[in-house]
């Protein structure tokens, strides 16, 4: 009966070992806890289930003499398979702490990856916001252009019609103001001439010689001829430089006198050299000699005049003493550049505004005296049209802008 008992619990327990270790096989076939600690448990228990069925079929087959030796051996087995049980049973409670080093090996896997994706993300919205940054740049500079050059050409066709209507009756007052000059000398060479024959007038002449003063006529009225000649002459020269500025026809590159685009300049801002206390602000110039310079004459002289009434600005708010100074200086450097100087002796550029002086918009005049486009624009037509270099030193007393161009653009 006992012997029976014992083949009983032998099976039962080979059984439950052979359960468990298919129990824990199962998720280690499906990748899951795939550790050496579980692969070693199963192994155990493969083992032990094969321990017990052999120990079933000795008792079987074997003699009484071998029931003590058995009985020891169920024991131990008993308590093996309690110890088992147990383990599978606490197993879900600690195999966190059997599995940690994974889990954080995973866990840490994962986080990096998290971090590239991030740094990813992030050098993709830097890329973006640099695009957008530039994009809006260019997108101002753009809006710039357009209104400088939509105002320039409104002023354009505006002067070149005004000089066009100035012209014509000044040409004919100077044309013809040489003709009368030379009727009213022959008239008073005449009348000198009847002086010395008929000394002797008449009542009636007296009377009309006397309220004209004709001694005073006589010596006035070639200066006043001369004074009309030397009027028409300034307004002719006035014209011919409104027309040399504007260069309507010369919208395509050619060579042009670079000297002659900054006199009509200057010509034009003649009204303007005198600072608001009325001191008179000199122009210095130190000309080269330059041949013809392949450009686009009408943007050049448009650079020099927002250069030029800068300069007259700042010498109109300066504080100086000193009498007002602006010098211009071109000549041909060693590289076959033009190179054209515009210093004045004001108050100089505040260092803090120094790197935004070429920005759209940016002005430091009052609201409705400067739109910020003056510097901005020329910045354009000499790097970007003329493929040359802009660039300002300024120091207390004095400021000077550099403009350089290749002599040919080909």
């Amino acid at each position: 009966m006992l012997e029976t008992l014992l083949i009983a619990a032998n099976s039962f327990i080979s059984i439950c070992y052979f359960i468990i270790a298919f129990l824990i096989l199962m998720p280690f076939l499906r990748g899951q806890q795939k550790t050496s600690l579980v692969l070693a448990t199963i192994s155990v228990f493969f083992s032990c289930g094969l321990g017990h069925g052999g120990h079933v079929l000795m008792m079987v087959s074997s003699s009484n003499q071998h029931s003590l030796l058995l009985k020891f051996q169920v024991g131990v087995d008993l308590i093996t398979a309690g110890i088992a049980i147990t383990y599978i049973a606490l197993r879900r409670y600690y195999s966190f702490l059997v599995d940690a080093p994974l889990l954080l090996n995973q866990a840490q896997d994962k986080l990096e990856f998290a971090n590239a994706e991030l740094k990813n993300i992030n050098a993709k919205l830097e890329f973006k916001a640099s695009q957008l940054e530039a994009t809006l740049h260019e997108l101002r500079h753009t809006q710039a252009q357009l209104i400088q050059n939509e105002k320039m050409s409104a002023l354009g066709q505006l002067v070149a019609g005004i000089a066009h209507e100035i012209n014509n009756p000044v040409n004919f007052i100077y044309g013809n103001i040489t003709h009368v000059t030379q009727y009213i000398q022959g008239l008073m060479d005449l009348l000198i001439c009847y002086r010395h024959e008929y000394p002797n007038t008449t009542l009636l002449l007296q009377n009309k010689v006397e309220p004209i003063d004709i001694e005073f006529i006589i010596t006035d009225l070639p200066k006043l001829l001369s004074s009309i000649k030397v009027g028409t002459q300034r307004i002719r020269d006035i014209v011919l430089s409104l027309r040399t500025f504007s260069r309507l026809d010369e919208a395509s590159m050619k060579a042009v006198n670079l000297h002659e685009g900054i006199e009509s300049t200057l010509l034009i801002l003649q009204s303007r050299l005198k600072t608001k206390a009325g001191i008179e602000i000199q122009v210095i110039k130190n000309y080269s000699e330059l041949p013809k310079i392949e450009c686009y004459p009408g943007q050049l002289n448009q650079v020099f005049m927002n250069i030029l009434c800068n300069a007259i600005d700042a010498l109109e708010i300066t504080s100086d003493k000193s009498k007002p100074i602006i010098q211009i200086r071109t000549e041909l450097n060693e590289q076959k550049r033009v190179v054209i100087a515009i210093a004045d002796n004001g108050q100089g550029i505040p260092e803090s505004i120094g790197a935004r002086i070429f920005d759209p918009f940016f002005t430091t005049k009052p609201v409705g005296q400067g739109t910020g486009l003056g510097l901005s624009t020329s910045y354009q037509i000499v790097v970007d049209k003329h493929r040359g270099n802009i660039k300002f030193t300024s120091v207390t007393g004095k400021t000077e802008f550099l403009i350089e161009i290749p002599l040919n653009q080909s």
